[in-house]
């Protein structure tokens, strides 16, 4: 018996990284999954987004467990395109009970140097966005009339932002209050509604070379070794001695959130982070 069984999740952002994850996670636990990915690039990221390969590849590891995928290509910039893939994936799988809103871009610059179309872009995919999958996927959850739990990707960077990220920082504490309201405005029909706050997870937005150079701007062309390194800024980020987490890491936080063991946890910002919090306040 998994946690999730008989259970059906809507995750954006699925096709790798973080979201498919969390989709296998999920899917591990008993949940049938629908999801959707851009599988475009975003204009302001140094990396490249997923492809519709990698769309079909989490589709494919998902149906490998034995779970049902209505996975699409679809945008969170879009609320009719969202609202239709919530819809399609309700009437094939029969309800929804869970919502992961993890779609989200990072791209890099100074306030000064940082152009309009970047800023908004960065806005409106992670916290626009955030909000497009709430508004589209909630009344299901309170058509089936059973609760439900809504996990919201926020990041450490929402309360101790760093330099130039000030378009990312502002759009994840965004997510934040998002959350708080959400939960609410949902917690009298039993829909718990919380955000992770990850700190940097091992995925491509951190392990590309654009990243590394920005920690490491002294070494010529920066590793990964050279950034899991005990001196490195990757790890003097963190009261642990680690670069990163991983982004099982953090599917193991949705997991917990998208269980009936945290039935009782809403409005809660929940930090994943190797003590980046504890380290930062002193």
């Amino acid at each position: 018996m998994g946690s999730l069984d008989g259970r059906v999740a809507f995750i954006t952002g699925v096709a790798r990284g973080q979201g498919r994850s969390h989709a296998l996670k999920l899917a591990e636990a008993g949940a049938d999954i629908v999801g959707l990915d851009v599988c475009e690039d975003a204009t302001s990221p140094r990396y490249s987004l997923a492809t519709e390969d990698d769309l079909d590849e989490t589709g494919r590891l998902i149906e490998k467990l034995g779970r049902r995928a209505v996975l699409r290509k679809a945008d969170v910039r879009n609320l009719e395109q969202v609202s239709a893939v919530v819809a399609e994936g309700v009437a094939e799988l029969g309800r929804l009970d869970v919502v992961v809103a993890n779609a989200g871009i990072c791209s890099i610059g100074s306030t000064a140097e940082l152009t309009e179309e970047a800023f908004l872009e960065v806005i409106d995919i992670n916290l626009s966005g955030v909000w497009r999958t709430v508004k589209a996927s909630v009344p299901h959850l309170q058509a089936g009339g059973r609760g439900g739990s809504i996990i919201l990707t926020s990041s450490v960077a929402s309360v101790i932002p760093p330099p130039n990220i000030a378009h990312y920082s502002a759009a994840k504490a965004g997510v934040n209050s998002l959350m708080a309201s959400f939960a609410l405005e949902f917690g009298p029909e039993l829909i718990r509604v919380n955000s992770v706050l990850p700190t940097n997870v091992d995925t491509p937005m951190i392990d590309n070379e654009f990243v590394r150079k920005l920690f490491m701007p002294h070494q010529e062309d920066p590793t990964r070794e050279d950034a899991a390194s005990a001196d490195s800024a990757y790890v003097q980020l963190h009261a642990m001695p680690v670069p990163w987490v991983e982004s099982d890491d953090i599917s193991e936080a949705v997991l917990f959130l998208a269980s009936d063991a945290s039935r009782y946890i809403t409005g809660v910002p929940f930090p994943v982070d190797a003590g980046y919090h504890i380290k930062k306040a002193h």
